[in-house]
């Protein structure tokens, strides 16, 4: 599923795109139970199919986005 501003997953709703790399895509979206920003981590097709790339990645990690 494609990812734009103002998709919903779960509690999140997306903002914006921060960034993209081999890794996936980052996202900018908003924790609607927590009332604050967060970043998501989209993993690629190809991490999602091949075990060996999956298991080196946390299942599921949500950070909440902090000033610098």
């Amino acid at each position: 599923m494609p990812l734009q501003p103002g998709t919903t997953l779960g509690p999140y709703s997306v903002t914006a795109k921060i960034g993209e790399g081999g890794m996936g895509e980052v996202w900018q979206a908003r924790d609607t139970k927590l009332d604050r920003d967060v970043a998501l981590k989209v993993l690629p097709e190809a991490f999602t199919s091949d075990p060996d790339r999956l298991a080196r990645c946390p299942a599921r990690r949500v950070r909440s986005s902090r000033p610098a």
